[in-house]
């Protein structure tokens, strides 16, 4: 969960040994494109050579051409078009091995986006419930795209050991005494470069979650901007968001003061010690031997080429850090087992009569405080059960357990005889229809909506679905008809609208058994009256269970099981309940009277 449970988690330190593990499954993603890698690879090896080459090469001209003043007119043409060809090929190679491995590394993304994406729709709706859809949405665009930023880091290191290492070398063969006075310098490198990084991973975890908390308030403020506005919630909901966005600005101004001490500024100063060093020591009077002007120059090229890759790589720490919290937070994703419930699936078993039984079932959702307790009822073919309740008292449970949005504790539920956990998820989920209280339309056409893109469903079979549910009665008025545009959510159609196009894209799926979650609850009536009158032929040789929040619409049913803090206190048809004169009696009662009055 990333809420404020999580912000004790945050606000640690990441140590060092996670960052590794971190770092290798990012590589495991990486290790997919070898192909890109070996050639990133060989081409930044020789790039290196190459850098450790030229200086070399000009240190040879200087002290066997220039110093005795030999150069002729060739020599100095071929020695700088012998440099211009190699600097030609420098660059070729290091087009050829940044632009590898830039391929390597968005593809490298894509996979990565890809895997959460996968990963998000095999989690069960326990983790939605959970977690904000802003936090979600900011992990698979925010963290995957700072992965790019990390990615270029690892370019950068990649290069700077091939330049630390032809550098050493270079040095050692130049003069071992200069050399092994540089070495003092790299322990104090990598000590910066530790102590940075147990520092700032605390921040920019904090930074992440402070950003996945903003992206979270703009989803609300976005999704919910109606009601804000009619309540006049403007200035609190502002407020929120400045409080979110000053604490993200000041995660960032410490941020920027940690960057400026470590970073630049003391690799700056090392340079520039190594170097005072490097010329004290050649032009120290006590040398036996003059020490030639070329080898000062290649030795200095040298001591460039050491610090150069490691201040890139120092001042691109704070991408390095960003990626690893950002990973951190991609596999918390990816490790997540809040699955949806496993089948025990035997291939190729149908539900073909569609009877249904729950038997003594039990279900809570954190495994500690029991929503349904003890459920057993059965349905028959065709036949249609109502299940009546008030707000908390199991309604929707019972449709979740047996959709298999969850796992039940205890019981068994079957379906034509067999345990539900039997069929394949697919036969279940096409021999299901499920229509929810508040459907939700997709950005594209009345079309598409209720063929949900599966294109085995033609354009007749729409109208026929469409037509069975009264929902043709609106759609043939639209400009377009059946391709009228729906932008996202739906926004443009009634509720009602709405509601009769959910019943028709679970029509056209043919489904064995109903499921009705409250579906004409936010209708008006003469729309109810069309669904009702929609309902009576959907339901024909058709399994229904109806969750009702209006009695009158489950008073034909062949059944009625009223529900009281999970457990069902009352079962029988409508006449039977009313004349117990219990629950169900008070709560018809009550509606009708109030139904009167109005």
């Amino acid at each position: 969960m990333d809420g404020k449970n999580d912000q004790s988690i945050w606000a640690k330190n990441i140590p060092m040994k996670e960052q590794w593990q971190i770092i290798k499954r990012l590589f495991s993603f990486f290790m997919y494109y070898k192909a890109q890698i070996i050639v990133a690879i060989i081409g930044a090896f020789l790039v290196s050579a190459i850098n450790m080459v030229l200086p070399y090469g000009l240190q040879y001209f200087l002290d066997h051409f220039l110093l005795n003043q030999s150069a002729t007119t060739q020599i100095i043409l071929f020695a700088g078009l012998l440099y211009a060809l190699v600097s030609i090929v420098k660059a070729i190679l290091q087009f050829v091995y940044e632009y590898y491995y830039a391929i390597g590394a968005e593809y490298t993304l894509e996979k990565v986006r890809k895997a959460l994406y996968r990963k998000l729709h095999k989690l069960g709706m326990r983790y939605f419930d959970q977690t904000p859809a802003g936090s979600i949405v900011s992990r698979v665009t925010n963290d995957t795209m700072t992965l790019s930023s990390f990615l270029t880091v690892i370019n950068s290191t990649l290069m700077a050991i091939f330049s630390i290492i032809t550098a050493l070398i270079a040095m050692f063969m130049t003069n071992k005494t200069a050399g092994l006075l540089m070495l003092i310098f790299l322990p104090i490198m990598l000590l910066i470069m530790y102590i940075y990084s147990l520092q700032s991973s605390k921040l920019y975890r904090d930074f992440r979650e402070r950003l996945s908390r903003i992206n979270t308030n703009l989803n609300e403020s976005i999704e919910g901007v109606s009601v804000i506005q009619q309540f006049k919630q403007e200035e609190r909901m502002t407020n929120l968001f400045e409080n979110e966005n000053g604490g993200l600005q000041n995660v960032r101004l410490n941020m920027i003061r940690m960057n400026s001490l470590l970073l630049s500024p003391l690799t700056s100063l090392l340079y520039s010690l190594a170097l005072a060093v490097s010329l004290m020591y050649f032009g120290f009077p006590l040398h036996d031997v003059f020490v030639p002007a070329g080898v000062v120059y290649a030795f200095s090229q040298y001591i460039s080429q050491l610090f150069n890759p490691i201040a890139t790589m120092m001042d691109q720490m704070t991408l390095f850090q960003d990626g690893i919290v950002a990973g951190k937070r991609i596999f918390r994703i990816l490790d997540n087992t809040e699955y949806e419930p496993k089948q025990n699936a035997v291939q190729g078993l149908k539900i073909k009569e569609g009877k249904i039984e729950f038997k003594h079932v039990s279900f809570s959702y954190d495994g500690k405080h029991e929503i349904l307790h003890d459920i057993s009822f059965t349905v028959n073919p065709g036949e249609t059960l109502g299940i009546v309740g008030h707000t908390g008292s199991g309604k929707s449970s019972i449709i979740n357990v047996m959709m298999r949005f969850y796992e039940f504790s205890q019981g068994q539920i079957l379906i034509d005889g067999v345990d539900i956990k039997k069929y394949p998820k697919e036969e279940l989920r096409k021999k299901l229809g499920l229509v929810l209280q508040e459907p939700f339309m997709f950005y594209g056409d009345i079309s598409s909506n209720i063929r949900l893109y599966n294109h085995k469903i033609t354009d007749q079979q729409i109208k026929t679905a469409a037509k069975e549910v009264q929902a043709d009665q609106f759609i043939e008025k639209m400009p377009g008809q059946y391709h009228a545009k729906v932008i996202e959510g739906g926004t443009e159609l009634s509720q009602g609208e709405r509601q009769l196009i959910s019943f028709a894209r679970t029509l056209v799926t043919d489904p064995k058994i109903l499921v009705l979650d409250e579906a004409t609850a936010n209708v008006d009536t003469e729309t109810e009256t069309l669904i009702q009158q929609g309902l009576k032929r959907l339901r024909k040789g058709r399994t229904t269970l109806a969750i009702a929040h209006r009695l009158s619409t489950i008073a034909d049913a062949d059944q009625i099981i009223v529900l009281d803090k999970g457990r069902i206190i009352e079962k029988g048809t409508h006449e039977q309940l009313l004349a117990q004169k219990g629950y169900y009696y008070n709560l018809y009662t009550l509606q009708n009277d109030g139904g009167r009055r109005q």
